[in-house]
């Protein structure tokens, strides 16, 4: 124990000594002082206005106003991503604006590109119904120049099929009126031509046949261009489409079905002259729009390329002042003596800076007045706060991600700078692969200062924050891939040649029968005679598992030695004697000595049956081990590793309620 007493007291490996401070700030330097310390972030500030909502809050116009303006950067970066345009990844050099300024700047910027979107869209608009237009206008002119030519060929056949029935008058078509017409029916035929989206035509079809009982007549046509949709902008493919029919209430009912089915309707003139003039004004008028759109899109895309050229510096510029303001309304406000009071923790190594950083703020505020900066005794919990790199970082996220070590508690991503990444090439475990993945990971180390500043993919970045992880991994799995002789599942006489060899020339596909030991084992690793032999995987198998289970049980008592050193600093001894003891009498009893059979067995080459000897541990203790005894006095330790189990039904929160129940003093009974 006094061995134990006398070992280094773990300060690198335990989380920060916390301070608890107090902080005056004059409200002429306040914000400044802030900013300061939030770009050292070493400061851990106290809400002190937990009770007031976010809306009673002193700088809430403040936040309000910073939301309006993310709000506006947003704006920008959805117009720049639709415009194809990509923003600027290092921001452009431009003199120190204040956040007045930058609001003013973007609320511009925002009613110009309003504007601006509000008549390329009008443009845009007006563009589709020409075009649509134009296209109504040649293929209904085919229709209409189509029909009298076939009008010949329908009215014999009706001649022969319909005319010389008894019942024609009463069931006499439309069609048949066309082709027919009286004195006062023939000027009552009239048609409507328009366009509508491919994917309704069947449906629109059907609708107006049912609305009109069959007395229309449906041409259709494919149009020869797509056509923007108004709504999502995808470009659609379009159906010319003319209606032929007879009478008012048919046109009504018509009109409110092209209205329902979103199909525009365009007047198309009969006579041919008429069609050909309009035709070529209204190519005319396109001509136009599109020269008008073409100088449109070309102003808009320069006033977004001048806006991306600084949006990221934009950006960052905001959300400083709104995590700013939303640290002062955790301050306290002081009316009376217009100061801003507020507490909280930070690291005791970090007070020369803070206090550095608050002198700097003084001084560019051109106060009088300095700001108070004194510890404080409480009775609060101070928070765990781990110094980390480049290098610990990605380990100490993937400890955080299990759980937070209380405060000054040992750190566990210390041992998983190491524990993770040679687990996993235990899993992992070929050298060839190893290979790629340290070139990989050399690539991102040596690209860091060029990545670290460019927006990556969601892929990109996750393998880029990992980098050094990705190092330890591959080296160590071109470790276990050398031992394993796996390259790319192939394996390699590296470190010679194989100690076995064929009795006689006519083994040489019997592997294993006729192999015979004839020099010193394989230098390191696996023998390549494994490979391919009738045990290899039998023999693969038992060894990986194996050294899972020593490794397992390494890292298991790793973390109970932790938890042991955690209650010495804590002054805990009830945990040393009711959780630490227990935990490693438990598991050194059964796994522990599991690990060390699996080592005997493999020093003396023993054949014994370690499952038999875990099963009849428990059913038959006092039975003779006989084959599977590996060493003397085998049969008596496990009499006694059974023996301490009951030990861990001993739980260290019983035997504190026990004694605080046992208190004389207690006022619990």
């Amino acid at each position: 124990m006094e061995f134990i007493d006398r070992l280094p007291s773990m300060d690198l490996m335990r989380s920060e000594k916390m301070s608890f401070v107090q902080l005056i700030f004059p409200v002429e330097s306040a914000h400044r002082a802030v900013s300061y310390l939030g770009e050292i972030g070493l400061l851990q500030f106290k809400d002190l206005n937990d009770s007031k909502s976010p809306f009673q809050r002193t700088f809430v116009n403040q936040v309000k106003r910073c939301g309006e303006m993310s709000r506006k950067l947003r704006f920008f970066k959805d117009q720049i991503s639709k415009a194809g345009l990509a923003s600027s990844a290092h921001p452009g050099m431009q003199p120190d604006i204040e956040l007045e300024d930058l609001e003013i700047r973007l609320s511009e910027h925002e009613t110009e590109l309003i504007e601006m979107n509000a008549n390329s869209e009008k443009l845009r608009q007006t563009y589709n119904e020409l075009l649509e237009f134009k296209m109504v206008l040649h293929k209904a002119g085919e229709f209409l120049v189509t029909v009298p030519n076939h009008s010949t060929a329908q009215e014999r056949e009706l001649d022969e099929n319909v005319f010389l029935k008894d019942d024609y008058v009463e069931n006499a078509s439309l069609l048949e009126e066309q082709m027919h017409p009286g004195p006062a029916m023939q000027p009552s035929l009239r048609f409507i031509s328009g366009i509508i989206s491919k994917s309704k035509v069947l449906r629109f079809e059907r609708m107006l046949f049912r609305a009109t009982r069959g007395n229309m007549l449906f041409n259709q046509a494919t149009a020869e261009e797509y056509v923007a949709d108004p709504i999502s902008g995808e470009m659609v493919e379009k159906t010319v489409f003319v209606v032929f029919f007879s009478g008012e209430q048919a046109k009504n009912k018509i009109l409110k079905i092209c209205e329902a089915f979103s199909a525009n309707y365009y007047p198309v003139p009969e006579d041919i002259t008429k069609q050909r003039h309009i035709t070529q004004e209204v190519s005319a008028r396109l001509s136009e729009l599109e020269t008008t759109l073409d100088a449109g899109t070309r102003h808009r895309d320069k006033a977004l390329t001048e806006i991306g050229f600084y949006l990221r510096k934009w950006i960052i510029m905001v959300r400083k002042e709104k995590a700013v303001y939303d640290i002062l309304n955790m301050l306290n406000f002081d009316v009376t003596k217009k100061c801003l009071v507020g507490e909280g923790w930070c690291p005791t190594f970090a007070k020369p800076q803070i206090q550095d950083a608050l002198q700097r703020a003084t001084i560019d505020s051109n106060t009088q007045v300095g700001i108070i900066f004194h510890m404080m005794d409480t009775m609060e919990s101070p928070p765990t706060y781990f110094k980390t790199n480049n290098f610990t970082s990605a380990y100490q996220e993937i400890v955080d991600a299990y759980g937070f070590a209380r405060y000054q508690e040992a750190n566990p991503a210390v041992y998983t700078v190491i524990t993770f990444p040679f687990l996993f090439a235990v899993m992992f475990g070929d050298w060839g692969h190893g290979l790629c993945l340290l070139i990989g990971a050399l690539i991102l180390i040596a690209q860091e200062r060029k990545l670290a500043s460019q927006k990556l993919g969601s892929f990109l970045e996750m393998a880029f924050g990992g980098r050094y992880v990705l190092l330890l991994m591959s080296i160590f799995s071109i470790y276990c891939g050398l031992i394993y002789n796996e390259f790319f599942s192939v394996p390699f006489h590296i470190f010679g040649q194989s100690a076995y060899k064929c009795r006689d020339t006519q083994c040489s596909e019997a592997r294993t029968i006729g192999l015979i030991k004839y020099r010193d084992p394989y230098p390191f690793g696996l023998d390549p005679s494994w490979r391919g032999s009738r045990s290899e995987l039998p023999f693969l198998n038992s060894l990986k598992m194996k050294m899972s289970i020593l490794f397992g049980v390494t890292q298991m008592n790793l973390g109970i030695i932790m938890s042991y050193f955690n209650a010495r600093f804590f002054g805990s001894s009830i945990d040393v004697r009711y959780q630490f003891i227990p935990q490693v009498i438990f598991l050194n009893s059964l796994f522990g000595y599991l690990a060390l059979l699996i080592v005997i067995k493999w020093c003396t080459g023993s054949q014994a049956d370690l499952y038999h000897v875990m099963i009849y541990m428990f059913l038959s203790p006092t039975d003779d081990l006989g084959d599977n005894q590996l060493f003397p006095g085998q049969r008596p330790l496990q009499a006694i590793s059974i023996s301490t189990l009951p030990i861990v039904l001993v739980d260290a929160n019983t035997i504190v309620s026990g004694l605080h129940f046992g208190m004389p003093n207690s006022s619990c009974r």
